[in-house]
């Protein structure tokens, strides 16, 4: 039986001097807010505010980044109760899957997971001993003690964890019954929707046509037309801001977002709908689509997310059996410089176009990404997520992009999870990194230590303020 013991210098520089400085800048943000800006944690949890129901749905279950590494040394998704499209068995014992789940503890050793889990059970839980097959039932029950409290529901660990927005990632059909049921509720706590219409500009998808049809029912705005598609687009945009939303979010391959002619356009719906598009036209309406987005950005001021590069679902028997996002997510390279260039030059100056640039190739920080946002006043940096959300990796980041975009075109964390319980372990993971990456540059005299703090908050919380800040605010 091992114990578990934080390290309160985890992350930080090892060299004396360098980590004296980089405990000072951590204390100053180590309890500021979170703000977490892009996630995807179900709004229906904090609406319901019902208590957690077992360990292993808490902690284990929701978190691809756990079970994709389980998966990969041969768990079957199905025996880590993750439910399945056609309701075949899988398992439901939720002490089973957290005894897997412990006996593959040391499959984690050096990931950005394992730090992650390590604070969850350490700091929210009261855990001093480490998951393992021996400790298995005694954690279990530990976790399971807490959870039944009224201080481990959801809401009450919203407030623990010093959460000053939650953004959540909705379909553009959603109704957004579960934000506004948190906002009749007369709790304080801000939750707010994110819209990602990736289902319906991708027109070789199974369900797109159904989903279009279903665009027409939410929206009140017929979809046989190329040009209803776009106003029906439109008003969801318009109820998801007034539910509060400050973004939308884009997830595509390609960074393509060349622009189609009007024509070409709305022969590829119309092709679609008859079921008729080839894949080049897909392709095409999709980064047409890209650009339009960005043109409807520019004019109801909410922020384009946009996170391409990844290739959705590289599993095609997962998928079949799990269905979209289970089937794991694999980087592809991306070219931003060509891809975005209709659309920076159509609105990168635009006085309201805002647009965070994510991706997950290390590559493209120096050469492409940091030169973008040094030029266009429309685009901010991203910072590293989903494969990249570790502590080498977002300090490879900052060596690469500070020098050309410095700090101040950047956005703040994002964690990027579907783990309620990992984000503030997840922001503070980040806010370690920084630290040290500003106290090695006062050591070696680029920087003052005041304006080493001064930009250590700004990093925390002044930058993910502003960046989505309504425009004018």
């Amino acid at each position: 039986m091992r114990a578990l013991v934080l390290d309160d210098d985890r992350i930080l520089p090892t060299e004396p001097a360098t980590r004296s400085l980089a405990r000072e800048l951590y204390a100053a943000v180590r309890d500021l807010p979170v703000i977490s800006m892009h996630g995807h944690v179900d709004a229906a949890l904090l609406a319901r505010d019902e208590p957690f129901s077992d360990p292993a749905q808490l902690l284990v279950v929701p978190d691809h980044y756990v079970t994709r590494m389980l998966v990969s040394q041969g768990v079957r998704l199905e025996d880590l109760g993750v439910p399945r499209l056609d309701g075949g068995p899988v398992e439901r014992d939720p002490r089973a899957i957290w005894r897997r789940f412990c006996a593959g503890w040391h499959l984690f050793r050096g990931t950005p997971s394992r730090l992650w889990l390590e604070q969850e059970l350490h700091d929210v839980f009261g855990v001093r001993v480490q998951p393992s097959a021996e400790t298995a039932d005694e954690l279990y029950d530990q976790i399971a003690g807490c959870i039944a409290r009224p201080e481990f529901r959801p809401r009450a660990l919203f407030d623990r964890f010093g959460i000053e927005v939650l953004a959540t990632t909705d379909s553009p059909l959603s109704e957004l019954a579960d934000h506004a049921a948190i906002r009749a509720s007369g709790w304080g706590g801000t939750v707010v929707p994110t819209f990602r219409p990736d289902a319906l500009v991708h027109v070789d998808r199974p369900q797109w046509k159904s989903d279009v049809e279903q665009l027409a029912e939410v929206s009140g705005v017929p979809t046989a037309t190329y040009a209803g598609f776009l106003d029906a687009l439109r008003q969801r945009r318009e109820h998801f801001a007034r539910a509060g939303a400050m973004a939308t979010d884009h997830g595509h391959v390609s960074a393509d977002s060349t622009p189609l002619e009007r024509a070409d356009a709305e022969r590829v719906y119309r092709d679609a709908l008859n079921g008729t598009a080839d894949p080049a036209a897909a392709r095409a309406f999709a980064a047409h689509m890209l650009f339009e987005m960005a043109r409807m950005s520019s004019e109801d001021g909410l922020v384009m997310q946009i996170h391409p590069g990844v290739v959705r679902d590289h599993d095609p028997a997962v998928h079949e059996q799990f269905g979209p996002d289970r089937g794991f997510d694999i980087p592809a390279a991306v070219d931003f410089v060509r891809g975005l260039h209709p659309l920076l030059a159509a609105f990168g100056r635009h006085p309201r176009f805002r647009c965070v640039l994510f991706t997950i190739d290390e590559t493209t920080y120096s050469r492409e990404l940091a030169p973008l946002a040094g030029v266009y006043p429309g685009v901010r940096l991203g910072v590293p997520w989903w494969f990249l959300d570790s502590p080498m990796a977002m300090r490879r980041f900052r060596e690469a992009t500070t020098e050309t975009a410095g700090f101040y075109n950047g956005a703040g964390f994002v964690d990027d999870t579907r783990a309620f319980a990992s984000i503030p372990a997840r922001h503070d993971v980040s806010r370690r990194v920084d630290a040290g990456f500003l106290a090695e540059l006062v050591a070696r005299g680029q920087l003052g230590l005041d304006e080493a703090l001064e930009t250590v908050v700004d990093l925390t919380v002044t930058l993910p303020r502003a960046a989505y800040a309504p425009v004018g605010a």
